[in-house]
């Protein structure tokens, strides 16, 4: 993972250092290209500095392969509260009601 953020830095700085890749079936996403409506108003009410973008790296799929070049999308925040608060509800797996119950 640490691999696939500096390639990601290194494409792009302009996305700053508070950045999260992205999996295709991340639930933020609707698409490769834009957050879901939900991730949006989360994203405007509790980290307004968060953008999506689409970047294009070169990463090895395991330790000694070649290098193939890989388009990738990635959230970026203006500071690590928010980069914390995001991945920790859009990254994760979500509860379901028995989970939280389990919990109390």
């Amino acid at each position: 993972m640490i691999d696939i953020v500096k390639a990601v830095q290194e494409a792009d700085p302009s996305l700053g250092t508070y950045v999260v890749v992205l999996r295709t079936d991340a639930r933020a996403l609707d698409g490769p290209e834009r957050f879901t409506p939900e991730a949006r108003a989360w994203i405007a009410d509790k980290a307004p500095s968060g953008r999506l973008a689409r970047v294009r790296i070169l990463l090895a799929p395991f330790p000694g392969a070649e290098p193939a070049e890989r388009e990738v999308t990635v959230a970026a925040f203006g500071d690590a509260r928010e980069l914390a608060a995001f991945a920790t509800t859009w990254t994760g797996d979500p509860l379901s009601e028995t989970d939280e119950a389990e919990d109390l």
